[in-house]
């Protein structure tokens, strides 16, 4: 991004608003009836550090940051062309539609989406989606994804879902130990599901050796599978919960503390709430291994594309042992 010394601050009370090169240090809010129903829109190289509410809010250009909230009445939208870092600090909601379709940018949301629908691709969100409608392309979400009516994941990292149907293709891999839906979850031939919740992510951020009795665990979507059925006075539901914990239950006499997950975890979601930048000690080449948005970031998607890949876990453990 440009010096924001070479950003012009903008006063406004137009019915539209298209802001490129600009720096607004207040909030873009409605000050009257007229302008609940104006649009916002975003050319590039532009931040906002105050909250912004819109009709429509749309992202043209590369380099926004919008350090407060965000509403759209309708749709938030990214544009499909829009290249370089889109970055949203708190959380984003719309009555409508949250969608980002980019296939050149990865847009960064530090805090949780809530909206009816949630349309993404090549996004990265430090907390949770919750919608009635949920469509993920090659995303990472920190938190879970929780859908009231659907969600698609295709390619994906994420900390858990809970939908009553769920279509699943490519790569998805999960950060806890458990997923939930009510429906046999739909799959093609290219799906693989794992679960990392064993894996040595914090040696893998410093490009460390990982630990011997780490890695990631395969997960089938028949054996994995536990059914719990629900009932009230005139219902009754079945609930599929896929889940490892028993693996991790064993596994918890080892000390998975060295591993750092939880500490790593806990930085990427608490995201810019964090009062100070933290790092996990030192990586191969001595540098420290800073805790920030952006380098999480970038090492969630090198564990999505596979540049980074946990090792698969063969540890073994004795009966006497949990016995004991």
């Amino acid at each position: 991004m440009k010096d924001k010394k070479e950003l012009k601050e903008v006063r406004f009370d137009t019915t539209e608003l298209i802001l490129k090169d600009n720096l607004v240090r207040g909030a873009i809010l409605p000050q009257k009836i007229a302008e609940l129903t104006r649009n916002v829109i975003f050319d590039g190289n532009t931040v906002v550090e105050g909250a912004v509410f819109g009709q429509r809010i749309e992202v043209r250009g590369p380099e926004v940051e919008i350090h407060g909230s965000v509403f759209a009445k309708n749709e938030l939208y990214v544009a499909g062309d829009v290249k370089g870092d889109v970055l949203f600090k708190k959380t984003v909601g719309s009555a409508g539609s949250v969608v980002s379709r980019a296939g050149s940018a990865t847009p960064i949301f530090c805090s949780d989406i809530n909206a009816k629908s949630v349309a993404l691709r090549n996004a990265y969100v430090a907390g949770s989606i919750y919608a009635d409608e949920i469509t993920l392309e090659n995303c990472v979400v920190i938190g879970g994804v929780f859908a009231t009516q659907e969600a698609e994941l295709n390619n994906c990292i994420t900390g858990t879902f809970n939908a009553p149907r769920v279509k699943l293709d490519g790569t998805v891999q999960l950060l806890l130990p458990s997923a939930f839906t009510i429906e046999p979850p739909e799959t093609t031939p290219a799906t693989r599901l794992y679960n990392l919740a064993l894996a040595d992510l914090g040696a893998l951020y410093r490009g460390a050796a990982e630990d011997a009795r780490s890695g990631r665990i395969p997960m089938n979507l028949e054996t994995d599978e536990v059914r719990s059925n629900l009932s009230s006075d005139d219902v009754q539901r079945t609930l599929r919960s896929f889940t490892v914990v028993g693996k991790v239950l064993a596994a918890d006499m080892v000390d998975t503390d060295r591993f750092q997950n939880h500490f790593l975890l806990t930085a990427a979601a608490l995201g810019p709430q964090l009062l100070k930048t933290y790092d996990m000690g030192a990586k191969a080449d001595g540098s420290p291994a800073r805790l920030d948005a952006v380098s999480i970031r970038d090492f969630m998607f090198d564990l999505l594309s596979g540049k980074k890949e946990p090792r698969e876990l063969s540890a073994t453990f004795s009966l006497a042992d949990v016995a004991r």
